[in-house]
């Protein structure tokens, strides 16, 4: 199967289904979601949210791992893996089991990121037995079989060919190696054309055997499922995991390279990326610089960045900013592409709204409006799916906000005062950032 297409949802059943298994509830208050903890006698922890309105379950779960347990000259494993669980498993080789799935109209697929594996799975609950004896099978016994971990390489290996040439992949480039440097957060998510090309079957297991363990997974299923039932499909499906992960330790990272990196690229526009050092996710005033970024550049249309780079200037076509919040390290970054002529005016104009939000922060009808949009918008984003109400069960453990986390938030984004917004932005804003520029032109600072 084409790896694009695996990556996309698979469409189970019919179009109702995959997207129209929304909480009515929900549309309303984010607070209609009853989030059950159960422990089954394996010792795996999942939240549920139990809903028989439809014969479905959706489950997602994730292990802390990623690229940055990728080994030295294997950069790419923890990708390459997220693409072959589903190519084989057990007794079944790829083809029979991408059929089974089709057949079942299963959803599973694997995603991998900096700091986390990610699995999602769907069934209708008529077929839960042999959908779940299916994922068993693929988190417990891939195969790894030579001609899918060989087709999927090919696959990946063409997309970072094709990346070369990408300006964007080029920015990231210039942030592994002047930003992050020997750091695990430097390293390539995608691998590079020589790891890549040198992964074999055996690097794929021994990946998995570290990462997959039942100290190490946050599940979160929503469905047609009582927890009593659920407690012993997770035991049957993750229970042959080991008790504990083999994880390495990664040190805390903070942006401390500011500074102008560039890179000429024989293309019409400039692409500009900046970043300046940001908080974590369990940072005490994460939301006071959630809705000071938003302000910012986080509210697309309604920032402040949008409305001075483009609706006045008309620099740009999109500018925005956004929290990073890796496991060990925060960032506050911005992108926005212009034409190359314009580069220096468009990061003028940037870097003046960062000073005047440093100095004086949001307004108080700013930071009003963007409570409002910011409570108001979560559940709609967030909580309309079975899919994405699993996904935010998972990462509600992954993250470690706990299962009051959806009610609590909306206590926490009304706490937010015009002081601590103003005092995050100064304490944000006013350190030099990094930047990094890729264009036809020499844009080296001068």
């Amino acid at each position: 199967m084409n790896l694009t297409m695996k990556m996309a949802f698979k469409i189970i059943g019919s179009a109702a289904l995959v997207f129209g298994f929304i909480i009515s509830s929900m549309a309303n208050s984010a607070f209609a979601i009853e989030i059950q903890e159960i422990k089954t006698k394996g010792g795996i922890t999942a939240y549920l949210v139990e809903n028989h309105t439809i014969p479905l379950i959706a489950m997602s779960f994730a292990f802390k791992g990623g690229a940055v347990q990728d080994e030295v000259k294997k950069e790419g494993t923890s990708l390459l893996l997220s693409a072959t669980l589903d190519e084989g498993a057990g007794d079944i080789k790829s083809e029979a089991f991408q059929a089974k799935l089709d057949e079942l109209g299963v959803e599973l697929y694997f995603r991998t990121g900096l700091d986390e594996i990610n699995g999602n799975f769907k069934t209708l609950t008529e077929n839960k037995d042999e959908a779940f004896e299916l994922l068993r099978l693929a988190v417990n016994e891939p195969r790894f079989d030579e001609e899918p971990v060989a087709r999927l390489k090919s696959q990946l290996l063409v997309s970072l060919k094709n990346k070369e040439k990408n300006p964007n992949e080029l920015t990231s480039e210039i942030w592994r190696e002047k930003l992050m440097g020997a750091h695990p957060y430097g390293k390539p998510k995608d691998g590079t054309l020589e790891s890549m090309s040198a992964l074999t079957g055996d690097d794929l297991h021994e990946y998995r055997k570290r990462i997959f363990a039942k100290d190490n997974i946050y599940i979160g299923v929503v469905g047609a499922i009582t927890a009593e039932e659920l407690k012993l499909k997770l035991d049957e499906v993750f229970g042959e995991f080991s008790e504990k992960a083999d994880l390495k330790p990664i040190a805390e990272k903070s942006l401390n390279a500011a500074g102008r990196f560039s890179s000429k690229l024989d293309v019409n526009q400039a692409t500009i990326a900046m970043w300046l050092p940001g908080i974590k996710r369990n940072h005490p005033e994460f939301f006071s610089a959630y809705l000071m970024n938003h302000i910012l550049g986080g509210g697309t249309f309604s920032s402040r960045l949008y409305k001075e780079v483009r609706e006045k200037r008309g620099l740009t076509y999109g500018v925005g900013s956004y929290l990073a919040t890796y496991d060990h390290m925060g960032l506050i970054g911005i992108n926005v592409a212009t034409r190359a002529d314009k580069a220096e005016e468009t990061l003028a104009v940037i870097r003046q709204e960062i000073k005047k939000m440093a100095d004086n922060g949001p307004t108080q009808d700013e930071l009003d409006k963007a409570k409002k949009f910011v409570a108001g918008s979560y559940a709609i984003n967030n909580l309309d799916t079975s899919s994405k109400i699993a996904r935010v069960l998972s990462a509600l453990q992954s993250q470690g906000l706990g299962k009051g986390y959806i009610e609590d938030r909306q206590k926490l984004i009304k706490a937010v005062t015009l002081e601590k917004a103003q005092k995050i932005a100064k304490e944000l804003l006013t350190k030099e950032p990094a930047i990094i520029i890729v264009g036809p032109n020499n844009y080296e600072e001068k």
